[in-house]
């Protein structure tokens, strides 16, 4: 049976992580040449001083072989000191929580974390706790008290962004509507209709196959509201996997999948962007680094794994919070962000999303979810388990009236359900190309 995730690591006393990039073996004899050189230079240019004033003999000869030692004991030092980065290559630094992202925005600064808020109220709730981990943990890893992880985005990742003002910023589109979408394809689950005050699902985590630098495969929920116009307010939570889409796999580099966030309340125009890239998203947790890949994931016919999601409106305040796992708070969305949802959601949807270039003359082969169908069912199709909804009083409800839609059906597709174990569930997803998707 599937797994609900949650994550959990011991304290660390250390205030910046030490997940370091060691340098490649080449660079020191390189660094040892250039300093021999330099060094050659100065001694014919340049009589060095005693400490006494007077001038040491200009013959003085250079050691390279002493100074080698030395470059060796520096990088044996060096090695000792500065751990080696995640699994997954990330860098994790330990911010002060009144330092990070969030405050720079106007409105924030000067502010810090608000305290916990209340839980929504569950009904008759079937999940089982079995742990989820993101990699940069594997070693049992978190930041101290009154920090925060943040993943550290490095020069080489914001040079694969078309530009600085479009990294870490999704393109103009994402919602699905209608099927008038070119590019972006789906398979999801939303209702509609009502005021909405949350979401919560199982999301099974799988890595999927992206085929062209430019594409990326997600599985996420979405909490929408205003029109499908320049006022479109959303606020976004699941994992993503990618090589180098001017979006997403600018941030990371790699397919693994990795838990992210989104936001925006102009329609991706202006605002909001992917994690802590921008001020907005205020994080209370200190075991969870938003960005960094999810460990371990599903394989096909063998072990299933999924990772809970909740996003919910604090009845108190009025801000969106987040929670992953089985009960760890991740941080919230100030309510200040945004128009719409300064008051409820219209539209919860749930389910998968690729974006096909069909840069080769045809369809992709990028994968959503596991890449099978959803009538492969369970260990060989991805799923979500366990939807539900938030009302105006705070408590989580099973879904009603919940409607389908697969855009591209021949590619991807999506087959609900219901039992007393999963509770509304649906499995989704496909290979992309194939004889009935050329």
């Amino acid at each position: 049976m599937a797994s609900s995730s949650s994550s959990s690591s011991s304290s660390s006393p250390k205030t910046n992580k030490s997940h370091t990039q060691t340098f490649p073996p080449i660079v020191f004899p390189l660094f040892a040449f250039l300093l021999l050189v330099s060094s050659l230079g100065a001694v014919h240019s340049l009589p060095i001083a005693s400490d006494s004033g007077h001038r040491s003999p200009e013959n003085q000869t250079f050691r390279p072989q002493t100074e080698l030692q030395k470059l060796r004991r520096v990088k044996a030092y060096l090695r000792k000191i500065n751990k080696p980065a995640s699994p997954d290559g990330d860098v994790i630094d330990c911010v002060l929580s009144h330092l990070q992202p969030a405050f720079d925005h106007p409105q924030l600064k000067g502010q810090k974390p608000l305290e916990a808020p209340e839980i929504p109220k569950a009904n008759n709730s079937t999940e089982a706790a079995t742990e989820v981990f993101q990699l940069w943990t594997h070693s049992g890893e978190s930041c101290p008290e009154g920090t925060i992880p943040i993943r550290r985005i490095t020069e080489k990742d914001v040079s694969r962004a078309d530009s600085v003002e479009k990294f870490g910023r999704k393109l103009r589109r994402g919602v699905r509507r209608d099927t008038m979408s070119s590019d972006h394809e789906h398979a999801v689950a939303f209702v509609n209709g009502e005021q909405y005050y949350g979401a919560k699902a199982s999301l099974n985590v799988w890595a999927p196959r992206v085929t062209d630098q430019f594409e990326f495969s997600l599985s996420q929920l979405w909490v929408i509201s205003g029109t499908f116009g320049n006022d479109l307010n959303t606020i976004e939570a699941g994992w993503q996997a990618s090589l180098r889409f001017q979006v997403s796999p600018e941030l990371y580099g790699d397919n693994y999948p990795r838990f992210f966030t989104y936001w925006t309340t102009d329609a991706y125009q202006a605002t909001g962007c992917y994690n802590l890239l921008c001020s907005g998203f205020v994080q209370t947790n200190n075991k969870i680094a938003i960005g960094a890949a999810i460990s371990p994931r599903s394989s096909y016919n063998g072990r299933q794994f999924d990772i809970g999601i909740m996003v919910w409106k604090d009845p108190k305040h009025g801000h969106w919070w987040l929670q992953f796992g089985s009960g760890l708070l991740v941080g919230y969305w100030p309510n200040l962000l945004f128009s719409h949802l300064r008051g409820h959601a219209s539209m919860i949807q749930f389910g998968g999303e690729i974006v096909n270039t069909g840069s080769r003359g045809y369809h992709t082969s990028t994968q959503m979810g596991s890449g099978s169908f959803a009538d492969d069912g369970f260990r060989k199709a991805s799923y979500f388990r366990n939807l539900q909804v938030v009302d105006w009083d705070n408590n989580l409800l099973p879904m009603s009236n919940l409607h389908l839609l697969a855009d591209h059906p021949n590619c991807y597709d999506i087959k609900a359900g219901r039992n007393n174990v999963w509770g509304d569930y649906f499995y989704y997803g496909g290979p992309g190309r194939n004889a009935r998707c050329p």
